[in-house]
C-alpha cells in the first residue's frame, strides 16, 4: 500500500513560489521550478503571473546562441513522432532541448488534452530534455498567449534548442513565425492533391518542408511529393532573408532523414548567425511581441474595470433584444472610457 492510501499519510501542499525561488531555480536549470513558473504564467490570476514577470526582470538577458524551431503540420502528419525522433537525436549529442507543444483548447469547455508528453515517452526520460504541453486557450496564431515568455524562461534555464509544436496548419498559423528562427512545415504524401491540400500562405512562411512517413512502401509517394513541393516553392516570391526553402523526406519511426533535417536547420542557422540576420530577426520579433503584450494589457485593463463590466452587461441586453446594433453598442461603450 502506498503512503497516499496509508491512514498516517498527510498531504503536504507545495509551498507557493516566491520571486527568488523562480530566479534561483531558472538560473540553476531546475525543471520543476521551470514547469511551475510556466504554470503561473498560464494562470488566470494576475498576481500569480506577475511573480514570473518580476522574476524575468531579475534574470540576466541571455546572450546565447539558442536556436528556436517552429514545427507545424496537419493533424496526423506526425508532428509529435518527428519531434521525439529529432529530440532524441539532439539529446544524444548532448544538446539541452526544450519542447513546447501547444494543444488546441475545446471551444465548449476550454480544456485541453495535453497528451504530448505521454506520446513522447522515450524523449521525456532524457535528463537534458524538457517537455511542456500548453493549452492554446483559443489564441490564434498556432501558439499560446504566453509562448513568448515561456521561450524566454527556457532559454534562461540553459536550453539551447527550443522546439515549438503548433496547434496545426491553418491561415492563423502566423504568430509562430514571430517566435522562431526556423519554421518547418510537415506534409504527408499520398493524401490527395498535395499542392491543394494546404494554404499557400503557410507555405510561404516555411523555411523548410518535410514529407513525413516515407516508409512502409510509401517512399516513392514521398519522393514524388518532395519534387512537386520543390517545384512549387520556386513559384513563390523570394524570402526576406534570401533563403530558398528545401524539401526533404523522413521516416520518424525508422529514423530516416532525421540527421539530414537537422543538417538543413543547422545550415540555415550557421548562415544567418554569420551574416547577422538571426539577431536582426530577433530584434524585429521583440518589437512584434512588445505591441502584442501592450494590446493584451490594454484589453485586460479595459475589461477588469467594474464600470465597464456593468456598462457591457446593460448594453449586451440591448444588443440581444435588437434595441441597438453591435457596432453602435460597442462605440457607446468605448466613448464612456
Amino acid at each position: 500500500m502506498t503512503d497516499k492510501f496509508n491512514k498516517n499519510y498527510q498531504y503536504r501542499p507545495k509551498r507557493p513560489l516566491l520571486i527568488k525561488d523562480i530566479v534561483n531555480g531558472i538560473k540553476n536549470g531546475d525543471k520543476t521550478i521551470l514547469s511551475r513558473s510556466i504554470t503561473l504564467l498560464e494562470s488566470k490570476n494576475f498576481n500569480e503571473r506577475q511573480l514570473v514577470y518580476k522574476a524575468l526582470k531579475d534574470l540576466a538577458i541571455v546572450k546565447s546562441s539558442s536556436f528556436r524551431i517552429g514545427i507545424t503540420g496537419s493533424p496526423g502528419v506526425g508532428k509529435s513522432t518527428f519531434i521525439e525522433s529529432i529530440g532524441q537525436y539532439l539529446g544524444t549529442k548532448g544538446k539541452k532541448v526544450a519542447v513546447l507543444a501547444i494543444d488546441p483548447s475545446s471551444n465548449k469547455t476550454g480544456g485541453s488534452i495535453l497528451g504530448d508528453k505521454t506520446r513522447m515517452e522515450n524523449l521525456s526520460t532524457m535528463d537534458n530534455v524538457f517537455i511542456r504541453p500548453s493549452p492554446s486557450k483559443g489564441e490564434l496564431g498556432g501558439v499560446a498567449e504566453q509562448s513568448y515568455e515561456t521561450i524566454l524562461l527556457c532559454e534562461k534555464a540553459g536550453y539551447e534548442i527550443i522546439l515549438v509544436e503548433t496547434v496545426g496548419v491553418g491561415q492563423s498559423e502566423t504568430h509562430v513565425k514571430e517566435l522562431v528562427d526556423f519554421f518547418l512545415l510537415l506534409m504527408l504524401a499520398g493524401a490527395g492533391d498535395e499542392l491543394q491540400g494546404i494554404k499557400r500562405g503557410i507555405m510561404e512562411l516555411a523555411d523548410g518542408i518535410l514529407i513525413t512517413k516515407a516508409d512502409s512502401g510509401n517512399e516513392k509517394n514521398a519522393q514524388n511529393a518532395c519534387l512537386s513541393y520543390q517545384n512549387a516553392m520556386r513559384l513563390f516570391p523570394e524570402n526576406k532573408n534570401k533563403w530558398f526553402p528545401e524539401v526533404l523526406t523522413c521516416s520518424s519511426l525508422e529514423n530516416k532523414g532525421i540527421e539530414n533535417t537537422w543538417n538543413l536547420m543547422n545550415k540555415f542557422r550557421e548562415l544567418y548567425l554569420s551574416n547577422g540576420w538571426l539577431e536582426k530577426n530577433r530584434y524585429k520579433q521583440n518589437q512584434f511581441w512588445f505591441f502584442e503584450k501592450l494590446d493584451q494589457f490594454i484589453k485586460d485593463n479595459f475589461y477588469s474595470n467594474k464600470n465597464i463590466q456593468n456598462a457591457v452587461k446593460k448594453m449586451q441586453s440591448k444588443v440581444t433584444n435588437g434595441e441597438i446594433d453591435p457596432y453602435n453598442a460597442a462605440l457607446e461603450i468605448f466613448k464612456t472610457v
